[in-house]
Formats: C-alpha cells, structure tokens, sequence
C-alpha cells in the first residue's frame, strides 16, 4: 500500500506528530543546530511574564508552612495567596520548587 497523502499509514504518524506536512512538501528548516534551536524555544518563561521576586516576609512564611506540611491543601493555598498577595498558581509553584530543593538537599546530604 502506497503512503500517499491522507493514507492510513500517513494519518497514523501524522496523529503521533511524525508527519506534520503532506508527502512530497518541504518547510524550510531554521538556521543553526538543533541544540540552539531547542534553546531558543526554552528560554525564560513566557513573553511578558517576569520572574517572581518574593519579599523576605513572604518567604518567611512560605518557609514555616512548608515545615508544617509539604504538600499544600487548597484551603491553605488559598490563605496564603491571600495574606502574602500571590496568586495561587505561585503559592503552587512555590511549593513545587520547594520540594524538589528538599529532595536534592536529602540526596546530597546521603
């Protein structure tokens, strides 16, 4: 059977996301290596969004809720948002980080 356009064969590497233009089109390829290229797409955080700088009071507690629990409730996460005005989504990722800190603490102290 021949892999033409809108075969079986096509749209079932086309769904996996091998194929992402028909057979037989070319696009052209951005300059440089891949690994510049990966890079490029993977710096920073989205367009417009900054790097959130916590105030020491705000880590402070960030800190003693975290040595009370390390898993964050959504009552709690939604207190916190609300005494130290963060978001949700930073108190979340706060707390994600934070773990992953500890994690590698515990490790590097075995």
């Amino acid at each position: 059977m021949e892999k033409g356009p809108f075969s079986v064969e096509w749209l079932a590497q086309s769904s996996r996301g091998g194929a992402r233009e028909m057979p037989g089109e070319s696009r052209p390829c951005p300059p440089g290596p891949p690994a510049q290229r990966r890079a490029r797409r993977s710096r920073g955080a989205a367009p417009g969004r900054s790097r959130t700088k916590f105030s020491a009071a705000q880590l402070q507690e960030l800190e003693r809720s975290f040595r009370e629990q390390r898993y964050i409730g959504a009552g709690e996460k939604r207190r916190l948002a609300a005494v130290l005005n963060l978001s949700q989504s930073q108190i979340k990722t706060w707390f994600q980080n934070r773990r992953m800190k500890f994690k590698r603490q515990t490790q590097d102290a075995r």
